[in-house]
């Protein structure tokens, strides 16, 4: 069950920064999750079929109530799916359409639904709990609380679509968020490398977001943001008890076949064997506490932000999306994983110094707003995302196979009774792949390119 954590501070003497606006949101939404809860006892228990079915009215009711007044009342709702196969993996995206009375006038709002995938696959049940936690409290609890430091200096708030509900009931996990379709955001062909243009705006938000934490936590020096805000702590790419790490290890198996079926070099094939012996040393290396340590995304790539264009095609505006592997950790996590899922080496390689200056100087611009001093130079950083280079080919070998796979030909992880199946189905069709997408061949080898060039493979 989901229970919005407490604010920091006790209740009898709150800090200065934790404004009447963010107590009274975090009153509402706990009058409201409580109105949910009685309101869901008193109903009898359902079979669950589907991940829509997990959706009730006193779900949309508690969102509208959120969203709206409290007395707005909820005249009709209903499901309605507009994602394709590909476009999600770790849970259903749906939408609800509902209608609704207030002051007398009826009206229409549509939520965005992140649903628990329903697949009762052993290996994921505890990391599905774990990744709607993750992002639901990050949502509710932490989003507003990072927005209050930044107005506070004069910043705009953080670019995140607004949550109304969170439901955390094991394997029944309901998100309820903002539709952002009707203000022009759209997905990005994750298909595509990204261009300097798409993503300069994301390493800015990237910036702002890291900074935010920053000054948040200065706010209760003495009180560490993994303890106010523990949700942050479970790795689920590094957790032995997630699933993702032996997905991450068993892909490496998949990048040695891949690179003897492209004629890729001994060296490489002999590297990516060595990654194996050491996998779980490295990933608990670059994934933990850092010097540095900021609230991270933890998976943004090209897959979870949405982009506003104007007319003439320019993107103009980002939203970031999916925080269910957010962590406290380096801030070249973030960085390492959006350059290496997300841009093709030709973009990457001669722009990263001034993708980096980028993101330096939007972090820095917050510092600077809130009178603090920066927590690295630009060279600190450019040594911290090189030495995590390592990291940044293992998250392109397990990423890229999917990402530059046609919708159809992504695995049906619906179907699939264990992780096992998945992860064969996702070494044949990446195999078959081979032959339909002539991108993912050049792509992936330049992966390997890249790291003789930068001499991890010896």
């Amino acid at each position: 069950m989901f229970v919005p954590s407490k604010p920091v501070g006790s209740p009898m003497s709150q800090p200065k920064w934790f404004t009447r606006e963010i107590a009274a949101t975090i009153r509402k939404r706990k009058a409201a999750y409580r109105q949910f809860r009685r309101t869901a006892e008193e109903q009898p228990a359902t079979k669950v079929v589907t991940p829509q079915s997990l959706v009730t009215e006193e779900e949309v009711k508690a969102a509208l109530r959120l969203d709206k007044r409290s007395d707005a009342l909820l005249k009709s709702w209903s499901m309605v799916d507009f994602t394709k196969k590909g476009d999600n993996y770790g849970c259903v995206v749906s939408s609800v359409q509902v209608q609704y009375s207030l002051n007398q006038e009826n009206m229409e709002v549509v939520y965005i639904a992140k649903l628990n995938p329903c697949r009762h696959i052993k290996e994921y049940e505890e990391m599905t709990s774990v990744m709607f936690r993750k992002e639901s409290e990050f949502y509710l609890n932490l989003v507003p609380e990072l927005n209050s430091v930044l107005t506070e200096v004069g910043q705009k708030a953080l670019r995140f679509p607004k949550c109304f509900h969170g439901c955390m009931d094991k394997n029944k996990e309901v998100i309820l968020l903002e539709d952002l379709r009707p203000q022009g955001y759209q997905m990005f062909d994750r298909r595509r490398g990204l261009d300097v243009a798409h993503i300069t705006l994301i390493l800015k938000e990237l910036g702002r977001l890291h900074a935010s934490s920053r000054l948040l936590q200065a706010k209760t020096p003495d009180l560490d943001l993994a303890v106010t805000h523990d949700f942050l702590v479970p790795d689920i790419f590094a957790d032995e008890s997630m699933g993702l790490r032996d997905v991450f290890h068993r892909q490496l198996d998949q990048s040695i076949d891949l690179l003897e079926r492209f004629g890729g070099s001994e060296r490489s094939i002999a590297w990516v064997k060595s990654l194996k012996l050491e996998f779980v040393q490295l990933l608990t290396k670059h994934l933990g506490r850092s010097k540095y340590n900021v609230v991270c995304h933890g998976d943004c790539w090209n897959n979870n932000v949405l982009f506003r264009y104007n007319d003439d095609g320019e993107p103009v505006e980002v939203m970031l999306l999916d925080l269910q592997i957010n962590r406290l950790s380096s801030p070249a996590t973030d960085l390492i994983y959006l350059m290496y899922t997300s841009l093709n080496g030709e973009v990457r390689i001669p722009n990263l110094n001034t993708f980096l200056d980028t993101y330096y100087d939007t972090f820095n611009t917050v510092m600077e707003a809130a009178g603090m001093d920066m927590i690295f130079t630009r060279s600190e950083l450019l040594k911290e995302f090189r030495s995590m280079n390592v990291l940044g080919a293992i998250y392109a070998m397990a990423v890229v196979p999917f990402v530059l796979c046609e919708p159809e030909d992504t695995p049906d992880m619906d179907k699939a009774e264990n992780i096992d199946e998945i992860l064969m189905e996702v070494k044949e069709k990446t195999l078959v792949a081979l032959n339909k997408y002539p991108l993912m061949k050049p792509r992936f080898l330049s992966i390997f390119d890249e790291m003789m060039d930068l001499g991890l493979i010896p």
